[in-house]
């Protein structure tokens, strides 16, 4: 007898508010859609984990291994989180996909209101979406779209007026006012692949490796670190295939100067003209980046939200691991939401050193910087 009552108050389940799958529901966790569902009594509707309703009275809840058996309580799917289908987060994303695929296909830029209508949404809500999806405004989305469009005729070897309006755009004038911001060089330098640009560099020694410094006229284009300095020269190149690379003089060798000494002082700032070359939306990424002060990190999904793409985490990550502006586009000021460090394309201990000197109270450390060029 105590035997057969043993095991029946082993077969008794939890209290839902004791049970681990409860707290997934409290956090509205993405990743629990599909793996159960609840119901709630008082609604009479039952919901999938992530549901944005709010929150029940865990004694009214019910939790269910299934969807057929959140089924036989005979209770109502929920309107806003549709158990039965696809979540709303994969609704909105097949809508914006579909978009996307609208705005690329279209030889004129289609209008908010024409896209909301496809979509069967408000324009209000659609800008909406489709922003915090892709982190970009349908706008600047389709803009973007006509850049590349403009990238890949130029470098198809279509001349520049056919290339201009291949890519949608109605005037050449609107295109040329954007142009150098969009290519990083002139259309015509741009269809050349970049020829007879030149690429003034030179390499500096930290505490924390080789510093390589280039600057187009335009500004600083790339600050990489490393082990060797060959090694960063070859990187340059292959970054510049067809630009003129010219080993810095006395005058940029003080520039290096200066960016190596924020490495190793970061409380010294760095304020450089900069060519930040990249998509709208990385671009987006690296301002915010760029805003964040000496001395503080944030996480991906804060970033995401600062720039209006909350769902655009993966994103940032991404336009941080393109990122070619070491120390000067401060990507390794982001980390991981749980504090731990992550990834970062010039290795983690570097990433972790910096971060060290600039949350030291003396703002310091490293050994005394050497400075050397390197000449092509």
């Amino acid at each position: 007898m105590f035997v057969t009552l043993a095991k029946n108050l082993k077969s008794m389940p939890l209290p839902v508010a004791d049970d681990p799958r409860w707290a997934r529901i409290v956090s509205r966790d993405k990743s629990a859609d599909g793996e159960f569902w609840y119901s709630v009594a008082t609604t009479g509707v039952y919901c999938r984990p992530s549901c944005p309703s709010r929150r029940a009275n865990p004694k009214n809840v019910q939790l269910h291994d299934t969807l057929d058996q959140a089924k036989v309580t005979g209770f109502r799917p929920c309107r806003r989180c549709n158990p039965d289908g696809p979540s709303l987060e994969a609704g909105n994303a097949a809508m914006v996909a579909d978009a996307c695929r609208r705005i690329e296909q279209s030889e004129e830029e289609p209008s908010l209101g024409e896209l909301a209508a496809a979509a069967g949404r408000s324009a209000g809500y659609f800008h909406r979406i489709f922003k915090a999806v892709t982190g970009l405004t349908p706008k600047d989305y389709a803009a973007a779209q006509r850049a590349a469009r403009v990238r890949q005729g130029l470098e198809d070897g279509a001349s520049v007026t056919m290339a201009i309006y291949d890519a949608g755009f109605n005037s050449s004038g609107r295109f040329y006012e954007k142009s150098t911001g969009m290519l990083g060089m002139t259309p015509t330098r741009y269809r050349a692949g970049g020829a007879h640009e030149e690429i003034r560099f030179a390499v500096g020694e930290s505490s924390l490796g080789t510093v390589l410094v280039a600057s187009s006229q335009k500004g600083v284009a790339s600050i990489l670190l490393g082990d060797d300095p060959d090694t960063l020269v070859r990187d340059l190149q292959d970054r510049f295939p067809k630009a003129r690379l010219i080993g810095g003089d006395r005058d940029y060798e003080a520039l290096v100067a200066r960016v190596v000494g924020f490495v190793e002082v970061p409380a010294l700032g760095l304020d450089l003209p900069l060519d930040v070359r990249g998509t709208a939306f990385q671009q987006r990424v690296w301002q915010a980046l760029r805003d964040i002060p000496v001395g503080s990190t944030v996480s991906y999904a804060e970033i995401a939200e600062r720039i209006g793409a909350p769902r655009a985490t993966r994103a940032i990550a991404a336009a941080c691991a393109a990122n070619t502006l070491a120390v000067a586009i401060p990507c390794h000021r982001v980390i991981r939401k749980d504090g731990a460090l992550s990834g970062y394309a010039w290795g983690a201990e570097r990433k972790r050193a910096l971060l060290g000197r600039e949350t030291a109270p003396s703002g310091s450390g490293g050994a005394r910087p050497d400075h050397r060029s390197a000449r092509p």
